[in-house]
């Protein structure tokens, strides 16, 4: 059984990602949050790798600001959405028809879902690198670092978000590889409704 805190992370070895030849320098923190704020409507393919080695693939969206929806294949029973303020975790397996909930802000994933991204801002970047042809950066949330890092994989021309992971308060890192993550002019609200979900479920 898949993670519950850690769900709203992913999966997948860095290495696996592409390989090709190597950058003189990391695309420009300006340049990458000007690009998650335009990234308000997509999806595309995943597939997760949790700390405990478990597997498993799905479809992402993504609706910024705050919204975010993993929808998993089988064997999976999982259903993980961020909406609200909220994320809640809905296990199929569960005799529980009432999702696991917290707060967005409690998972480094807030910081690419946040209303205005900016990379710039004192605190939070602790790591910018030029690994072959990605540029990886590591952040926090400034005000609380105790809620874990988000490290993000990036490719240029055109730049692109290929990969993240979620790296917990206890060190537990889990990795969301990405298909191509393909913009859609819009997505269904209820994707994203959290009550809507329960109500469909009772």
């Amino acid at each position: 059984m898949l993670s519950r805190r850690t769900l709203l992370a992913g999966a997948a070895a860095t290495g696996a990602l592409l390989a090709g030849p190597a950058r003189a320098a990391p695309i420009p923190l300006a340049t990458l949050s000007q690009y998650l704020n335009g990234l308000t409507t997509a999806q595309a393919e995943f597939t997760q790798i949790n700390a405990d080695g478990t597997i498993a693939t799905g479809t992402l969206y993504i609706h910024r600001p705050g919204r975010m929806r993993f929808d998993y294949n089988p064997p999976e029973e999982m259903l993980v959405m961020a909406g609200g303020g909220q994320v809640a975790v809905f296990d199929g397996r569960s005799n529980s028809r009432t999702p696991e909930q917290y707060p967005l802000s409690q998972t480094p994933l807030s910081i690419i879902l946040a209303q205005n991204v900016n990379l710039g801002q004192a605190g939070m970047v602790t790591g910018h690198r030029q690994d072959d042809n990605k540029t990886i950066v590591t952040a926090q949330d400034p005000a609380n670092p105790q809620y874990g890092r988000l490290e993000m994989v990036f490719t240029a021309d055109p730049v692109q978000l290929r990969q993240w992971v979620v790296i917990d308060g206890q060190g537990n890192r889990t990795t969301t590889v990405l298909g191509s993550l393909s913009r859609v002019r819009s997505l269904p609200a209820r994707y994203f409704s959290i009550a809507g979900e329960i109500r469909s479920r009772s």
